[in-house]
């Protein structure tokens, strides 16, 4: 069952047209890749599902219509965002960035301790103290925090350490494997996405060019369409 319902998605920034036909599915307990060079507008996607940016076309969202929504009902109604750059509250501590964003359900402190033990040993510090990759276990535990039935992860290994990059992608694995959490990933890395991700949609220009499982991305197409 679909989750996430996107058909003829358009969206601009002023006069400049980002999107041009975005289509998307992602289905319950599903992980779906979003891929394609950068500037083809996957973030830009990302914002108009966050009701960041004006956007027209298909929109839905556990059978609700998106464009109908601001920014926090859709939070609300189950959509986590990790964002791009992290963007956690640096003079917030780590307990508070966490409980600032909680909401009822399956996901508290502890369990997200469970999942970054280094947040747990690091819950007195404030968030500008950690480093690049304990703040991007803190974004994901935030978003885990709001206990969303859509999880978005923006780049969410982009600048960090091999060995953290590949807690990250572990804790991403748990996720799929313990959460049942729907996930959209965005990620440069073709290796791991394809590790985990039950389809792909790749973007070329504003426009959804190739979407099917991720075992049918062949290096052909990758190549072609990303170039990786």
């Amino acid at each position: 069952m679909s989750i996430l319902e996107i058909a003829g998605l358009t969206a601009s920034y002023g006069v400049s047209q980002a999107l041009f036909s975005v289509d998307l599915t992602v289905n319950e307990g599903e992980v779906v890749a979003l891929m394609g060079r950068n500037g083809m507008g996957k973030t830009t996607t990302v914002k108009a599902i966050c009701r960041m940016i004006a956007s027209a076309g298909g929109l839905r969202f556990a059978g609700q219509d998106l464009h109908r929504l601001s920014s926090d009902r859709a939070a609300r109604l189950g959509i986590g965002l990790v964002p791009e750059g992290r963007r956690c509250f640096r003079d917030l501590s780590v307990r508070e960035n966490l409980i600032v964003a909680a909401r009822p359900g399956p996901w508290d402190m502890g369990r997200v301790a469970g999942l970054f033990p280094r947040l747990g040993e690091r819950r007195g510090q404030n968030a500008a103290s950690l480093s690049g990759g304990e703040q991007q276990m803190l974004a994901i535990g935030r978003a885990l925090m709001t206990n969303p039935r859509l999880l978005i992860l923006d780049e969410a290994t982009e600048g960090l350490a091999p060995i953290i990059r590949q807690e990250i992608w572990t804790a991403i694995a748990r996720l799929k494997a313990e959460s049942g959490m729907a996930i959209l990933l965005i990620d440069k890395s073709l290796k791991e996405l394809s590790g985990i991700s039950d389809r792909a949609v790749v973007l070329q220009r504003g426009t959804t060019v190739w979407a099917g499982p991720m075992a049918d991305l062949t290096p052909d197409i990758s190549e072609r369409l990303i170039g990786v």
